[in-house]
C-alpha cells in the first residue's frame, strides 16, 4: 500500500485574529499601526475620530487619510494577504517615504478594536474599492479560505485616499473610559519625534499630522486636536546630541539649561577606531534633575505656559514619571515599547544603584536614538511589534548609547559639584577626628563662667566633665574610624576578587578533572600492581602539587588584606610592601603586556597599616591596567618611585602610559570625589578610598599633570596638617 500523498497546508480561520489579536501589544498600538498605513499611503495627515453612538451600547472608529489609495488589485493581492512582502520589496512609498508596515500585519489590528471593519479606498484613478469585513466568521471558520469577504469596485471622481471605519459593541465599548483615552493622546504625542527631522520635515515638504477627535463618551471630554509632542523636551536641564557614523566617528553637542550663559560644548566621539555595528545613529538624550528646586525650575522654565490649568511642581513630577525613556525611532517612527516609562532597555538603573551621584536613573531622561533600515543597521524589528530582536546589533546599539550618555553624566556630575547641587564631599577620617573637639568649647564656657564669677574650684570641675566626656566620644569615633577601614579594606578586596577568581580557575579545573583518573589508577594499581597505573599516579599527584603551590602563593599575596581588623600602624618595608600589591596583578599584567616597576632603596621603612598600602596601590594599579588595556595604548609600563631626603621618605611617585587625565579634572581634585568616574560601570570610590586610606596613616595622595598617561604622588604630611 502507497501513503505517499502530499498535502498543502491551510491556516486555520482564526489565524487572522491570532495575527491581530496576540501578537499587537494592545489597541493603543493597534490604532498606532493604523496610522504608520496612512503614513504609508503618502498622506499629509491621518484624522483618527472616536464616536459614541448616541442610545445604543457601541461606538465607531473612523481613520481616515489622503493617500493614495488602494486599487482592486491591492485589495485581493496585498491587503487580503498576511504577512505580505509588498512593503519590504518597494521600501518606499510613490512619494520616497520609507516604508513603516514592513511586516504585513499590522492592518489585523483592527480586529482588537471592534466586531467588524468597512474599507472603502481610492486611487489617484478614481477606483474606488470597498470592502467588509466580520470578524466572527474568522473565529467559527474551520480554514482561512472557508471565509468570504465581499469586494465591490467603482469608479468615482471622489479624491483619492483610504476610509477605515471600525464598529465596536458593549464588549469592545467599555475598554475606553477616561483614563484609555488620556493613554491613547499619550501614545500618540510620543509616537513622533518632535526633534527628528525625518518626521516633520517642513523644507522638504513631508508633513505629517495626526488629527484626534473624540466625541459623546460617557464621563469623557470631547477632543479635537492636533497632535503635537510635549514641550516639556525643550525644557531640559542637561542634553548631548549628535550624529555617530556607521565607522564609529561622530560629534556630539552638550548644553546645560541650568547654568545660565553657558556656550554648548563640542566633543569629539570615537569609538576606538571601531565601526558602531548597527549603522549610523542619530542621537539626542535630554536630562532633567528630580529634586524639589530642579522641579520647580522646570516647571517655570516654560512647562506652565502650555497647559490651561495651573502647573505647579506636583503636575511637572507627574508629567516626567509618565513620559521618560529613550525612544528608538526609525524613519521618524517610534519602535515600541522602547522609550516607553519603565521599560529601561539601556539598563539606566542597575548602573545608578553603584554610583547614585553621577549616574541618571530611567525616569530623569527623555530622548531618542534614530536608526538606518533593517539590512543597513542589523536592527530587526520583532514580527509581534514588541521591539527589536535581541542580537549582536542591538548588544551594539545599547553600548554605543550608554557611551554617549556617560559623556553627559560626567559634565553634569562636574557641574553639580561646583554649583553645590550635590552632596558635598566628606573625608571621613578628618571629619570625624573634628567632631568631637572640645578646645572652642572649653574656651566658650571659660569666658562666660568667669565674667559670672564663678569660682575656679567649680570651673575647673566643669571643664573636668567636659573634657571626660570628649574622651568618651573619641572613643567611640576610633571605634568609627575602625569600621569605616575595614569597610575600605572589603572594597578594595572586591576589586581584586575578579584576580582571584582568573587566577584560582586552573588549579581548580585540573583538581575536578584529576581527581576521577587518581581514583581510576589507584584502584587499578591495587587489583594488579602495574606500574603503568603507579606513575600515572605520580603523574597525577605531582601536577596537584604544583597547582596546589599556585594557590598558597595567591593567599600569600593576599594575606596582608586578610587581617583586616588590625588597627596598629606599624613600620613597614614599603618597597617590599609595594611588590607584594604589584604581585596580586602579575597574571593580569603579563595577559596585558604591562610592565612594572618599583624603584627604592630596599630597608626603607614607614609606620603605617599594611592594609591601608594595599588599598592604596591595588586602586591605582587596578585603574592603570584598566585604562591601558582599554585605550589600547603602545607603550605599557607602571613605575613607582621613591624620592628620599637622607635616609626618610620625601615622597612616593606613581606613573602609568594610560590615556591620562583630563587636566580640569585634576585641577578640581574631581577624581578624588566619591562617585565620580570615567568607567561605564565604575562606582567613583577607588581613588576616593585611596586617599582615605592615605591620610589615615599621615600621608597625602595627590595628582599632577603629565605628558604621558597619570601621575600621582604619596607624601607624608606636615606636622601642621596631622
Amino acid at each position: 500500500m502507497n501513503n505517499d500523498i502530499t498535502y498543502k497546508i491551510r491556516p486555520a480561520g482564526r489565524h487572522i485574529l491570532t495575527i491581530g489579536r496576540d501578537l499587537i501589544q494592545d489597541n493603543y498600538a493597534a490604532v498606532i499601526e493604523l496610522v504608520k498605513n496612512a503614513y504609508d499611503a503618502d498622506s499629509p495627515q491621518v484624522d483618527v475620530e472616536f464616536k459614541k453612538i448616541p442610545n445604543l451600547s457601541e461606538y465607531s472608529i473612523v481613520i481616515s487619510d489622503h493617500g493614495h489609495g488602494m486599487s482592486r488589485d491591492d485589495i485581493i493581492n496585498k491587503w487580503l494577504v498576511p504577512s505580505t512582502e509588498d512593503k519590504i520589496k518597494r521600501g518606499k512609498s510613490p512619494a520616497g517615504r520609507i516604508l513603516q508596515g514592513s511586516k504585513g500585519v499590522g492592518r489585523y489590528a483592527a480586529s482588537i478594536l471592534g466586531n467588524n471593519l468597512h474599507l472603502e479606498t481610492v486611487t489617484n484613478k478614481g477606483e474606488k474599492t470597498t470592502v467588509y469585513v466580520e470578524w466572527d466568521k474568522f473565529e467559527v471558520a474551520q480554514y482561512l479560505d472557508d471565509v468570504e469577504i465581499q469586494i465591490k469596485t467603482a469608479e468615482v471622481s471622489e479624491p483619492s485616499g483610504t476610509v477605515l471605519t471600525i464598529n465596536g459593541n458593549d464588549e469592545y465599548l467599555k475598554e475606553w473610559d477616561k483614563k484609555r483615552f488620556e493613554a491613547l493622546r499619550f501614545e500618540l504625542k510620543k509616537l513622533t519625534s518632535p526633534m527628528s527631522s525625518i518626521f516633520n520635515n517642513e523644507d522638504s515638504g513631508d508633513n505629517f499630522r495626526i488629527n484626534l477627535r473624540v466625541e459623546g463618551f460617557s464621563g469623557v471630554e470631547n477632543v479635537k486636536e492636533t497632535i503635537e509632542p510635549f514641550p516639556i523636551y525643550e525644557l531640559f536641564d542637561y542634553k548631548i546630541s549628535g550624529t555617530i557614523d556607521a565607522n564609529g566617528d561622530g560629534v556630539l553637542t552638550y548644553s546645560n539649561q541650568r547654568q545660565r550663559n553657558r556656550p554648548e560644548e563640542k566633543i569629539l566621539f570615537n569609538n576606538g577606531a571601531n565601526e558602531t555595528g548597527c549603522g549610523k545613529l542619530d542621537i539626542d538624550i535630554r536630562v532633567f534633575d528630580r529634586e524639589a528646586e530642579a522641579i520647580s525650575a522646570l516647571s517655570k522654565r516654560g512647562l506652565e505656559k502650555h497647559f490651561d490649568s495651573p502647573f505647579g511642581k506636583l503636575e511637572a513630577r507627574q508629567l516626567l514619571n509618565h513620559y521618560n525613556g529613550v525612544g528608538v525611532y526609525r524613519n521618524g517612527f517610534r519602535i515600541r515599547p522602547l522609550g516607553d516609562a519603565g521599560y529601561d532597555w539601556l539598563k539606566l538603573n542597575a548602573r545608578r544603584v553603584n554610583n547614585p551621584s553621577m549616574k541618571v536613573g530611567s525616569n530623569q531622561v527623555i530622548g531618542y536614538v534614530q536608526i538606518q533600515s533593517e539590512d543597513e543597521s542589523g536592527l530587526i524589528e520583532k514580527s509581534a511589534r514588541d521591539g527589536l530582536k535581541e542580537n549582536i546589533h542591538f548588544n551594539r546599539l545599547q553600548d554605543i548609547t550608554k557611551q554617549v550618555i556617560e559623556k553627559l553624566e560626567i559634565r553634569r556630575f562636574k557641574y553639580r559639584k561646583s554649583a553645590g547641587l550635590s552632596r558635598s564631599t566628606i573625608k571621613v577620617g578628618e571629619s570625624l577626628q573634628g567632631l568631637f573637639s572640645s578646645q572652642e568649647l572649653i574656651e566658650n564656657v571659660k569666658t562666660h563662667l568667669q565674667k559670672d564669677k564663678v569660682n575656679k574650684k567649680t570651673l575647673d570641675k566643669t571643664i573636668e566633665f567636659i573634657n571626660q566626656d570628649t574622651q568618651e566620644k573619641n572613643k567611640i569615633v576610633d571605634d568609627i574610624q575602625t569600621l569605616v577601614a575595614i569597610y575600605q579594606v572589603d572594597a578594595t578586596l572586591g576589586k581584586i576578587v575578579g584576580v582571584i577568581l582568573h587566577e584560582g580557575s586552573k588549579p581548580l579545573s585540573y583538581f575536578s578533572n584529576q581527581l576521577p583518573n587518581l581514583n581510576y589508577w589507584f584502584e587499578s594499581y591495587q587489583e594488579t600492581s602495574d606500574p603503568i597505573a603507579f606513575e600515572k599516579i605520580l603523574r597525577i599527584v605531582n601536577g596537584m602539587v604544583q597547582n596546589a603551590d599556585v594557590f598558597v602563593k595567591l593567599f600569600r599575596r593576599l594575606d596582608p588584606l586578610a587581617a583586616r581588623r588590625s588597627t596598629v600602624r606599624k613600620p613597614l618595608p614599603l618597597k617590599k610592601t609595594i611588590q607584594g600589591v604589584c604581585s596580586i596583578f602579575e597574571k593580569e599584567m603579563e595577559t596585558n603586556n604591562i610592565s612594572v616597576e618599583v624603584r627604592g632603596p630596599d630597608d626603607l621603612k614607614y609606620s603605617a597599616r599594611i592594609q591601608d598600602i594595599y588599598s592604596i596601590f591595588t586602586n591605582l594599579i587596578d585603574n592603570s591596567i584598566y585604562w591601558i588595556r582599554e585605550k589600547n595604548t603602545e607603550i605599557r609600563k607602571i613605575i613607582i618611585e621613591f624620592k628620599m631626603v637622607g635616609s626618610s621618605l620625601r615622597y612616593i611617585d606613581y606613573y602609568d602610559t594610560g590615556p591620562g587625565i583630563v587636566p580640569e579634572d585634576i585641577e578640581s581634585e574631581m577624581i578624588f570625589a566619591p562617585g565620580f568616574t570615567n568607567k561605564p560601570d565604575g562606582t567613583g570610590l577607588g581613588l576616593s578610598i585611596a586617599g582615605e586610606a592615605a591620610a589615615r596613616n599621615d600621608l597625602r595622595l595627590e595628582v599632577y599633570e603629565a605628558d604621558d598617561g597619570a601621575h600621582f604622588r604619596l607624601q607624608p604630611k606636615k606636622d601642621s596638617e596631622k
